[in-house]
């Protein structure tokens, strides 16, 4: 009986461990946010340039609008919580999506 409690509990540890080490890796890249050109390169490309989410550069969003969808989320784009992403560093970003010109097709 103790060697399968000993089985089972190993992967639950060690996932444990990597859960709580990840959270502690983004806290530390939230102190890390430079410009919000390297947040929406760092988080928001992967997605908008990819062609999951719409295009944002390029439509003179309004910074409130883009705080209020990354805080809350809409449809399929996630709530990004303070805990993530702070107000000054939302702002930076916001303000990089709203005055950016739209991606140049490749064709």
């Amino acid at each position: 009986m103790k060697a399968l409690k000993r089985q089972f509990m190993r992967p639950v540890m060690l996932g444990a461990a990597l859960i709580l080490g990840s959270g502690q890796a983004l806290a530390a890249d939230d102190s890390q946010w430079e410009s919000g050109e390297q947040i929406y390169a760092k988080v928001c490309g992967h997605c908008h340039e990819a062609g999951v989410g719409p295009t944002i550069k390029g439509r003179s969003l309004p910074p409130s609008y883009i705080t209020a969808i990354v805080r809350h989320g809409f449809r399929a784009m996630p709530a990004f919580r303070a805990s993530f992403i702070d107000d000054q560093a939302l702002q930076s970003v916001a303000e990089y999506i709203s005055t950016s010109p739209a991606p140049q097709n490749e064709e």
